[in-house]
């Protein structure tokens, strides 16, 4: 059975995290490991991470839980301590307030992609799907703007990060060997899933599409409240690797397609 390793980055999110916890408690894929990286939050969110930990030690799901509390500095920099304890076939991240849509999320996605009846060595380097973007309750707000294309490659993000973060599923081995550059501050994610891609090109690995909702995410983060710095440390990505004159030129068909889209 395929093993999923699900990150969940954490600090201070005690009004929050407890629908992440419950979407993964219920996922009815028995081979999956919970590692929850916290910041030493100073709110309710160990006591909330330690009571999840005992109901799922305690239940039947097949679940592992691992939590470690500690300062760190910054989120990237807890992601790639997730990163590093991984021990799945492959790492997803979902952050506080973000979850499944369904129980069988996990189940589907390997189901759909056929991974129980291939060679480990023939599995796609990243299985990707669609997003909704749910409000702090939870509730439905709308399906994300940007799609993901039925066949993905490096190149795709040049038109935008097509693919939500939390919709990324990626193969452990590479991922383990493709951390998180530190050095961006709001889009490293964006950063590496390029790298991945590019990893996955390098290796003739396919990527493969879900073709269904795999995540709901929270629509408030850290992203979201820096959104001005987010979106120039963004462009920096995509400059280093699509070149400064195709982003350029991209942005600038950016600023047209919003307008068009008023």
């Amino acid at each position: 059975m395929i093993k999923f390793s699900i990150i969940t980055v954490t600090y201070n999110a005690a009004s929050v995290v407890q629908r992440t916890l419950d979407s993964v408690l219920a996922q009815s894929h028995e081979d999956v490991e919970h590692l929850i990286i916290d910041g030493a939050s100073t709110d309710d969110t160990l006591a909330l991470v330690h009571s999840y930990k005992e109901m799922s030690d305690n239940s039947d799901s097949g679940h592992k839980v691992i939590v470690r509390s500690e300062p760190d500095h910054g989120i990237y920099h807890a992601m790639n301590k997730g990163l590093t304890q991984a021990s799945g076939d492959y790492v997803l991240f979902l952050n506080a307030g973000d979850s499944f849509p369904a129980a069988d999320t996990l189940q589907q996605v390997a189901h759909r992609c056929h991974l129980n009846e291939l060679p480990s060595g023939d599995w796609p380097a990243v299985l990707y799907g669609h997003t909704d973007i749910v409000d702090a309750s939870g509730a439905f707000l709308r399906h994300r703007r940007l799609q993901p294309p039925q066949k993905l490659n490096w190149r795709s993000f040049r038109q935008g990060m097509l693919v939500c973060h939390q919709a990324f599923y990626a193969r452990t081995d590479i991922a383990k060997n493709t951390q998180y550059d530190t050095r961006y501050r709001y889009s490293a994610d964006v950063d590496w899933c390029i790298r991945i891609m590019r990893e996955a090109d390098r290796l003739n690995l396919p990527l493969a599409n879900v073709d269904s909702v795999v995540a709901l995410y929270a629509e408030e983060g850290a992203t979201t409240r820096h959104h001005r710095e987010s979106l120039r440390e963004r462009y920096r990505v995509m400059a280093s690797h699509y070149g400064q004159v195709n982003t350029f030129l991209m942005h600038c068909w950016f600023a047209v397609r919003s307008l068009i889209s008023r």
